[in-house]
């Protein structure tokens, strides 16, 4: 009988839905996207979705691309190519202090990571074998993406 009351006060002492979504809106007022599973998994936790997988891996719109969790401008389009790994790639992004670099040993070997400048969001990384000017390979997980198409 004990056991069935605990339940119950436990059960009642909250006046809410357990399948109720947690507000979400920030200190400021803004109201913050609601992530799905893998974008959650992508820009919190350091996941990577899988290869060719992603909404924008072979996108050709014109824009750029935003930091799905703060909105932040990251890549335009036309650092956008091709680099036959199945991830969105860019040469450069739209400004220095759009994204932040930090080493990453996971996986026993040591690689570059790119977050969000405004919200450390993981994005994906980057690596020394893209094209000129640069020769960097901004290799991001469409997850942590939203793209802001723009008329030619």
């Amino acid at each position: 009988m004990l056991p069935l009351c605990a339940f119950l006060i436990l059960g009642c002492s909250k006046n809410e839905s357990l399948n109720e979504i947690p507000d979400k809106t920030s200190p400021e007022g803004r109201t913050e996207p609601v992530l799905s599973d893998i974008q959650y998994e992508v820009t919190q936790k350091g996941g990577t979705e899988p290869a060719f997988s992603g909404e924008y891996w072979d996108e050709k719109a014109n824009g750029h691309y935003e930091c799905v969790c703060c909105s932040n401008p990251l890549f335009a389009s036309d650092t956008k190519y091709e680099s036959g790994t199945g991830w969105p790639s860019y040469w450069q992004p739209i400004d220095d202090s759009a994204v932040s670099l930090h080493s990453d040993r996971k996986l026993f070997r040591t690689r570059t990571e790119v977050r969000c400048g405004e919200c450390d969001a993981h994005l994906g990384h980057v690596f020394d074998d893209g094209p000129q000017p640069t020769g960097k390979r901004y290799c991001m997980n469409s997850a942590a993406l939203t793209l802001v198409k723009r008329d030619k």
